[in-house]
Formats: C-alpha cells, sequence, structure tokens
C-alpha cells in the first residue's frame, strides 16, 4: 500500500480580514500553504502530496514556489466549487492501492509525529482522524433554547483525516450534501464508523487574525 497526502487549499482570505487567501499569508517569512507541505514531506511515512488549488491560484502558487525557492514534490490538482469536489478531484487522481490522509492547507503546525500516527492506525483500522477532546464547557443552543452537553464527550475534530483510497472512492461516488462538512462525514454517510486518534492542541487551523499570530508564537517555541 503507497501513501498520498491531499492538501485541501480552497480557502479564501474573508475572516482573516485580508484580501490574499489564508494559505498564501505569510507565516514566519514562509506561505503557510508551504509550511503544510513541508510537514507531510518531512515525515517519516513520505506521502506523494497531491495539492488541491483553485485554478484562478495555480499561476499565482507557481509564482510564489519560484519567489521562495519552493522544490518539494507535489501535484496540482483542481479545486471545485466545494470541497467536496475538490477533495473528489484529487481522490480520483490516486490509481495505485493506498492510504490517503486529507489535510487542511491551514494547519501548518501539525507535526511529523501525528501526520505518521494517522498513517499507522488507518492501515490498522481502516480510516482514523485526528480530533481533541474539548477543555471548555459545551451548550447546545436549539429552537432559541440552550442545553449544557457533556464536555468529555465532545471532540473538535482536525486533520489528517484518513482513510484507505477504496473507502474514498466510494464515499465521494454519491451526490454532494450540504452537511458533508468534512472528509469523516463524508465517510459515514455511506454508513462506515469514523475512528478518532488524539490530536495536537497546537494545530490550529487559521482562520482568524489572531490565529495567524498564535502560529508565530507556536513557531518560535
Amino acid at each position: 500500500m503507497k501513501h498520498y497526502a491531499i492538501i485541501v487549499a480552497g480557502g479564501s482570505g474573508n475572516r482573516m480580514q485580508t484580501e490574499t487567501p489564508k494559505q498564501f499569508l505569510l507565516l514566519k517569512n514562509l506561505p503557510v500553504l508551504m509550511h503544510t507541505i513541508k510537514a507531510f514531506a518531512a515525515s517519516t511515512t513520505q506521502p506523494k502530496i497531491l495539492l488541491v488549488l483553485n485554478k484562478d491560484q495555480q499561476a499565482y502558487w507557481a509564482r510564489l514556489c519560484k519567489e521562495f525557492n519552493f522544490h518539494i514534490t507535489h501535484q496540482v490538482i483542481d479545486g471545485g466549487t466545494e470541497r467536496f469536489y475538490s477533495v473528489k478531484n484529487a481522490v480520483y487522481a490516486i490509481e495505485e492501492d493506498s492510504y490517503v490522509a486529507i489535510h487542511d492547507a491551514v494547519r501548518p503546525l501539525v507535526s511529523k509525529k501525528l501526520i505518521d500516527s494517522c498513517f499507522s492506525e488507518a492501515a490498522k483500522q481502516g480510516n482514523v482522524i485526528a480530533a481533541v477532546q474539548s477543555s471548555d464547557s459545551v451548550r447546545l443552543l436549539q429552537n432559541k433554547k440552550t442545553s449544557a452537553l457533556k464536555r468529555d464527550q465532545i471532540y473538535l475534530v482536525q486533520t489528517p483525516q484518513t482513510f484507505t483510497l477504496n473507502i474514498l472512492k466510494e464515499a465521494y461516488n454519491q451526490e454532494f450534501a450540504s452537511h458533508f462538512t468534512d472528509d469523516a462525514s463524508v465517510v459515514e454517510s455511506i454508513g462506515y464508523e469514523i475512528n478518532i486518534i488524539e490530536g495536537e492542541r497546537g494545530n490550529i487551523k487559521l482562520t482568524y487574525p489572531i490565529d495567524l499570530e498564535l502560529a508565530e508564537l507556536l513557531l518560535k517555541n
């Protein structure tokens, strides 16, 4: 079985309050996306890297690679109108039996240890996703009324989310639905039970301006 990593980079800069897409913002003098790719390239598993980018961002990415002298081998895949279609394009570009890790481009602090652990556990269980237990109290808002939930039963989902290729091809052969918020929800909808591996508190997703500042601090440490 081979190993692949699909890096999904279709996000905009809306919530980051910038016109530049989040994956291209500078983090410690290097575009965020380059940090993410470097993490997978440095892992023991050494997966083949597929980068999913919107067509209108691909020329800009090529210029960034030249400007920053970035030469890590990766294949660029055309993104779709929804994350679902972006991942589907990459999944169907893989032809050999493999374990496939799908990761948000804007989680640049993922560790080599977590990447390797996800691949290892997927080999044992068929699929695994990284997640951390909620450290905050959690409430459910429904019909304008709130109710407390047990926080030890609440997990905050991260990436990588890792599956066998045959499971992903089966899952992404179905029609898109609005409740597909990640790859686990797509796979779960066709009847597979999703397994969890302990994620990392530092594996943050860069969504708001403060996240970029926090990532800078974490990289200094």
